[in-house]
């Protein structure tokens, strides 16, 4: 048996729970959710990453689909509402293939029936306006976790990429951290400082997860986990879901998109936009400037790290499909998973080690969210502290 069967054997088994899919923006922002257009039932290849056919292909069994918006754009609320909406629609109409998840259970049972585990992340705090009410909502909606920033700060968390603020969470922060805790909701420590990671670790009581993050020794970006935080995820169970982005897993595709991201403000569009008009810009930039092109080997030399730092039980897989421009070599969608795990093999991590990378760990961290929040809420009301209150 070749490695690249026994990946795909094993992914049989323990399919893969991906931490992080932007699916609903790419619908949003090609065809106004149009599902009739880009209908995932059919061969997606020319405009997505993905499609139920290829999400087979790939031994997906479990997906938290982001429902993303911008943090610079106003209405972040309503915008991250239909986005919600989005992926219900998606659940609706492909009940063969998709069944929606809220609890660890719901996940084990998707995976039981052969259907992808459909789960929903927030990203960035930006979503529930300053709001503990909104984000209790966004809870009660199907949200599971929410990634505390984005690419900009917001008034109460510093962002990986922007400018220092606050320096960390402020005291609303970590009352928004607290009332997570008490939802169920898990803590997204991708995208924020580390600054702001810290202070995470250090607010919340139940596992926190970096939903797509990958190893900053490895590759010095300021979106991945530096050595110290990923040291710190065993006393709190948390798990860092390795990213598949060339701009934050090769040091030379760093330097490359910089350059790439000017080109794209130059001709007047936002650096992370990936409308047609927009990539036809990126692939002229390219013409001109070939890109570093990433690997599956380019990846597991992150995994292989993060295992040496982090332990096994903390790593899991969060490969931003559809929210990135490019993908490695070998990783080009999300029917790729089986190569990693069989580069992995390759490498000589267990079946075991796999397993857990691949579905226990996620799995585990969503169920000692829930454990911890049937404590809290026990024992605590929601809280209606307000911005104003805690940070003056």
């Amino acid at each position: 048996m070749t490695y690249l069967e026994e990946a795909r054997e094993l992914l049989r088994e323990f399919p893969v729970a991906d931490g992080h899919n932007d699916l609903p923006w790419a619908l949003r922002e090609q065809v106004r959710y149009d599902l009739d257009a880009r209908d995932i039932a059919t061969d997606q290849s020319a405009y997505l990453h993905t499609d139920l056919a290829r999400l087979r292909a790939g031994g997906v069994g479990a997906q938290f689909w982001s429902v993303y918006v911008p943090s610079d754009r106003p209405g972040a609320v309503p915008a991250t509402l239909e986005q919600i909406d989005c992926v219900r629609q998606l659940i609706d109409r492909y009940p063969a293939a998709l069944r929606a998840a809220l609890t660890a259970a719901d996940m084990e049972a998707a995976r039981a029936e052969g259907r992808v585990a459909s789960l929903m992340g927030a990203e960035g705090g930006h979503s529930i306006d300053n709001s503990l009410a909104t984000l209790r909502a966004l809870y009660a909606l199907g949200v599971r976790y929410m990634t505390l920033t984005h690419n900009d700060n917001i008034a109460w968390a510093d962002s990986a990429t922007d400018d220092p603020a606050v320096g960390g969470l402020s005291a609303f922060g970590r009352a928004v951290v607290r009332e997570m805790n008490r939802e169920g909701m898990l803590v997204d420590l991708s995208h924020v400082a580390a600054t702001t990671m810290r202070d995470g670790l250090a607010t919340s009581v139940a596992p926190v997860i970096f939903s797509h993050s990958s190893s900053r020794a490895v590759c010095d970006h300021p979106r991945n986990i530096p050595d110290d935080v990923l040291e710190r995820l065993p006393a709190n169970g948390g798990v860092a879901m390795v990213t598949f982005v060339p701009k934050f897993v090769l040091q030379a595709a760093v330097d490359w998109t910089a350059a790439a991201d000017e080109n794209m403000r130059a001709h007047g569009f936002h650096h992370l936009d990936t409308t047609p008009e927009a990539m036809a810009i990126h692939r002229a930039f390219e013409e001109r400037n070939p890109r570093p092109v990433a690997t599956v080997s380019t990846v597991a030399d992150h995994l292989d790290h993060m295992r040496e730092v982090a332990g096994i039980d903390h790593l899991g897989i969060g490969g931003d499909y559809d929210g990135t421009a490019f993908t490695p070599d070998g990783l080009d969608d999300v029917s790729g998973y089986p190569n990693l795990i069989a580069e992995l093999l390759d490498r000589g991590w267990s079946r075991t080690d796999l397993t857990k990378l691949t579905w226990q760990n996620a799995v585990r961290v969503l169920g000692a969210a829930e454990d911890v929040a049937r404590d809290l809420r026990s024992r605590t009301a929601p809280s209606n502290a307000t911005l104003e209150q805690l940070d003056g």
